[in-house]
């Protein structure tokens, strides 16, 4: 059962971009010519201060969004390539960018991972080092990222489709989240997802 929490953050992040696209639609909005760039821009700022505030809220080292794309076509079937790309990251003084080493990379390559995401929402990784650890087929992420601990949560949209992942990497120091912090991130995620759509 949805705790009123996720409820508002659903109508807040959700349904408030659709129904803004919906009346603008409705309405006519600026019919001759949108400013596609202008509202990219203040798209992505939204996201990123989203994304400053868990920072603040659960001190990852590193903070990361990815969004799912057509990566090209399959020879000889035509069929689309679905691929990721890491198009939002927010780092701690001192901790490396990881994300020009996540562009246009193949699903397939992770997808017990991404798999695991879709049907469970969350992959949580409080101890990256120890080898009892089911890292999901995601090693050479964590490997790339330094990581200790990790925390992965599904960005899905209003239908239930997968559009992205929501990531906070830990790469000094070992950190458990809770249960509730895990609620309070998916309700973050849920937020993001609205303002991901409205670039759709």
């Amino acid at each position: 059962m949805l705790s009123t929490e996720i409820f508002v953050a659903f109508i807040t992040g959700v349904i408030g971009p659709i129904l803004v696209i919906f009346i603008n639609k409705k309405i006519g909005g600026n019919k001759s010519n949108p400013d596609l760039v202008n509202e990219a821009i203040k798209s992505s700022e939204i996201v990123r201060l989203k994304l400053e505030n868990i920072m603040k809220e659960f001190l990852p080292d590193r903070i990361w969004v990815t969004q799912f794309h057509n990566g090209g076509n399959f020879y000889p079937s035509g069929k689309s390539m679905t691929k990721f790309s890491l198009n939002y990251e927010v780092v701690n003084s001192g901790i490396e960018s990881v994300q020009q080493k996540f562009q246009n990379v193949p699903v397939s390559l992770f997808s017990r991972g991404m798999n695991y995401l879709f049907e469970n929402s969350m992959i949580l990784i409080p101890d990256c080092k120890s080898e009892e650890a089911d890292t999901f087929g995601l090693r050479y992420f964590i490997d790339e990222g330094g990581l200790k601990s990790c925390y992965l949560v599904g960005i899905k949209s209003i239908d239930g489709k997968f559009i992205g992942v929501l990531g906070l990497d830990y790469v000094k120091r070992k950190t458990k989240l809770t249960d509730e912090d895990m609620n309070h991130i998916l309700n973050y995620a849920s937020l993001i997802s609205g303002n991901l759509i409205s670039r759709m």
